[in-house]
């Protein structure tokens, strides 16, 4: 079911892409968010993971799957408290989420390219967390993931929503 939900929301991000008019520039790199967005992109922080740490991933083919090949700077975060800010994408129905992704641009905006697993950030809170448009930093456990069966590269476990 999970994995169910998480290609649904890659394919809406997909979707929402390909709407781009053309002509319009779309960046480079993963989850690029267009100064022509509505929608304004993340506030800099000084205390949450960067998304140019986190999307700077290398990857290597193995048995048709692209799998992370991790950096010395991604692997200091594993199994480390840290901070994550990102667009919530729900992964259930409701108001509260105790289970979403985070993203590095909101699938809502049709001139944000949407990233892959690069710029995903799989969140399990430990209370539920309101649902909103709005940016949403949380802390908790990261994890760097070499090989997850749903193709996620990172993780943060046991999280709480900061401000």
């Amino acid at each position: 079911m999970r994995f169910a939900v998480f290609a649904a929301a890659a394919l809406s991000a997909c979707a929402a892409w390909a709407q781009l008019p053309a002509g319009v520039p779309q960046g480079t790199g993963a989850g690029v968010h267009s100064p022509a967005s509505p929608i304004a992109p993340l506030p800099q922080r000084s205390d949450v993971v960067p998304w140019s740490v986190l999307t700077a991933v290398a990857t290597r083919n193995e048995k048709n799957r692209l799998l992370p090949v991790f950096s010395k700077d991604q692997l200091a975060l594993n199994q480390k408290p840290q901070r994550v800010q990102g667009f919530m994408m729900p992964l259930e129905a409701g108001e509260k989420q105790t289970h979403f992704l985070l993203s590095s641009v909101p699938l809502t905006c049709s001139f944000c390219q949407a990233g892959g697993p690069e710029s995903m950030v799989e969140v399990k809170t430990k209370v539920p967390v309101q649902y909103t448009l709005d940016p949403v930093t949380v802390e908790g456990k990261f994890a760097t993931l070499a090989d997850d069966p749903y193709g996620l590269y990172y993780r943060v476990t046991d999280a709480v929503a900061v401000k």
